[in-house]
């Protein structure tokens, strides 16, 4: 059962449980300003999978999975996994007709960053997991005729054609409101044309996932509240004011922490900074009406890459893409969040 101190957080643990150095080698996590150290977000419970015949259900999101997780056999172009999934609705697939293709916060929220090939949970029930990119529902707003897609082999997160063919995972379910709602309100064609979204599929017709406050930022003497995910951003999201090795962004966080009383700053978690993206805007995909000054493009996490433990996460502010780079290189820049209590 999750408490609801941790369902007003809306935004996930990562899963991650090991601290690395910059060459990628394992390190003791205590005072390392990694994500490892600090474990935030809404915790996993133990066992988190319910499997039941052809369903598994999440117990940390609430979200029912197909226990097949390459039910369609074949990559679809992001028209066809639609189409195939308002079929199994049509035909009352297992019993259900509530199927869907999962946005990218339902498909990213099934995903552990400790593990690789696949990026998911250990001891996951799921049969048939493709280790590539899987499509969501979700249209890439900063190019339209793309849709956002997730790879299972390491858990990047980005954009595609959408005439291009990846694989289809279908969920159901309301969920239990630790993962948010993506911002994304209009649904388009193959082409990019806002068309309506009735019958459509898309992320803009289910609107699946918790809503967002309004105003959903508080500007506060400390800093921004973000009344979401009760994180407390600092207001100006440049610390450093130029990009910086990871080393150099773990410090001076610290270093900010040494001159803040009473705030425990720290670099945020690859789903910290997520949490942020409005998918209906880009360039940046803040939401509207943000308040933060000195908004850059690329911005280090605390959590390393499993896939390559050298290279940490980060989040592509213009675009709203999770990626990584590598940690030996001077070339994201910094924001600061804590826990507001």
């Amino acid at each position: 059962m999750i408490s609801q101190r941790l369902i007003s957080q809306h935004y996930l643990n990562t899963g991650q449980r090991t601290c690395h150095a910059d060459d990628g080698s394992e390190i003791q996590c205590q005072g390392t300003g990694q994500d490892a150290s600090f474990a935030v977000g809404a915790p996993w419970p133990e066992p988190r999978f319910e499997a039941r015949d052809d369903e598994v259900t999440d117990s940390l999101t609430g979200l029912i999975w197909c226990r097949n997780a390459n039910l369609a056999e074949f990559p679809l172009i992001w028209q066809e996994a639609l189409d195939f999934v308002t079929a199994m609705n049509r035909e009352q697939r297992f019993g259900q007709r509530d199927w869907r293709m999962p946005n990218r916060r339902e498909l990213r929220s099934v995903l552990s960053l400790q593990t690789r090939l696949p990026a998911l949970p250990g001891q996951h029930p799921f049969i048939d997991v493709f280790n590539g990119w899987y499509w969501t529902s979700t249209t890439a707003a900063i190019n339209p005729a793309h849709a956002w897609y997730v790879a299972l082999d390491g858990a990047r997160m980005f954009y595609g054609g959408k005439d291009q063919s990846f694989m289809l995972w279908p969920v159901r379910g309301e969920g239990l409101g630790v993962v948010p709602r993506t911002g994304q309100s209009l649904c388009y064609d193959a082409a990019g044309k806002v068309i309506s979204c009735v019958g459509s599929g898309q992320d803009g017709e289910w609107h699946v996932g918790a809503a967002w406050p309004e105003p959903r930022f508080e500007i506060l003497h400390a800093g921004v509240l973000d009344r979401l995910t009760r994180l407390l951003w600092r207001r100006s999201a440049n610390l450093t004011a130029q990009p910086v090795v990871w080393r150099e962004a773990l410090a001076a966080v610290g270093e900010l922490n040494q001159k803040s009383e009473g705030i425990a700053w720290r670099l945020p978690t690859i789903n910290e900074l997520e949490s942020l993206v409005d998918c209906a805007v880009h360039s940046p995909a803040l939401p509207s009406r943000h308040p933060f000054a000195d908004v850059q493009d690329i911005y280090w996490s605390s959590t390393t890459s499993l896939f390559e433990p050298d290279w940490a996460w980060a989040l592509y502010l213009e675009k709203g893409a999770t990626g990584i780079g590598q940690k030996r290189f001077a070339q994201f820049s910094v924001w600061a969040v804590a826990t507001f209590d």
